[in-house]
């Protein structure tokens, strides 16, 4: 064997091996939410450097209808490296089977605005070295999640600093019959207040320009893209920063897989200013 090529192999391997000891350490834990009276489980990523951390910023990754806490870990394999990458930790919590991750008036066991928001936060800053404030914390998540991540990015500021959403189901009049929603605010036909006041496009008066960092994504092949077109136009309007992305692709995780490195390098850029 040339020396040449001896020195490439032994470069190549000494490369894979600094590769494979960089791993972002996963872990499944239980929380127990005061407001609910229940037990929920999130799945905690952390880099492998966290011993050696002084305090971490954290994204909290919100997962889709009919999906949990462990959705983002076994469907999107591969997208924990950015914790390493990155220097952050990820929390994917579980925003139950149909929650919109409301504080739903009709069922008292789905009042994950409050999980989330509030008592997971309090809990992650207390168990792990955090960013504990709202320069150090972002929120983001795909469909129902991405609705959820921009609904409590808006309705509370002083915990997040910067949201996204991917595939988001940004506006939820136009689907009165999906996805569970009558479930958790009664139907459309009987509390339209309901409707109204707790969809995303209605909620931009929330906002003050430069305040809160936006990245909205979807696809030109999605039955949300209109939905997510009318809320770019409507920041626009209303003068509020924001990076739109859109580009072929459907609300599958195909998409996703891709999205989640752009919203991922939109938070970094965030919380390194």
């Amino acid at each position: 064997m040339k020396p040449g090529i001896r020195q490439l192999i032994l470069l190549l391997g000494a490369t894979i091996l600094t590769i494979a000891s960089r791993a972002a350490i996963v872990d499944t834990v239980i929380t127990y939410s005061t407001s609910m009276k229940k037990q929920v489980k999130a799945v905690i990523i952390r880099p492998d450097s966290y011993d050696r951390e002084k305090e971490l910023p954290v994204v909290y990754l919100l997962h889709g209808y009919s999906d949990n806490y462990a959705g983002w870990i076994t469907k999107a394999r591969g997208f924990e490296k950015a914790a390493d990458q990155y220097q952050c930790m990820i929390v994917c919590p579980d925003g139950g089977f149909s929650s919109w991750y409301w504080d739903s008036p009709v069922d008292s066991s789905y009042r994950y605005e409050t999980y989330i928001s509030r008592e997971l936060v309090s809990w992650i800053d207390g168990k792990y070295k955090t960013i504990k404030s709202n320069k150090g914390r972002a929120i983001t998540g795909l469909s129902m999640g991405g609705h959820g991540a921009l609904y409590l990015a808006f309705k509370h500021p002083d915990v997040f600093g910067a949201a996204g959403s991917m595939s988001g189901g940004v506006d939820i009049r136009p689907f009165p019959n999906n996805w569970d929603m009558a479930k958790r605010l009664g139907t459309y036909a009987e509390h339209p207040e309901r409707w109204e006041k707790n969809t995303v496009t209605n909620m931009l008066y929330l906002l003050t320009p430069g305040k809160l960092a936006l990245i909205i994504d979807c696809g030109t092949d999605d039955f949300f893209f209109k939905v997510n077109e009318a809320l770019h136009q409507e920041l626009l309007l209303r003068n509020m920063p924001h990076d739109y992305i859109t580009r072929p692709g459907a609300h599958n995780w195909n998409y996703w897989k891709n999205a989640i490195e752009y919203q991922l390098l939109f938070m970094h850029h965030f919380f390194s200013e």
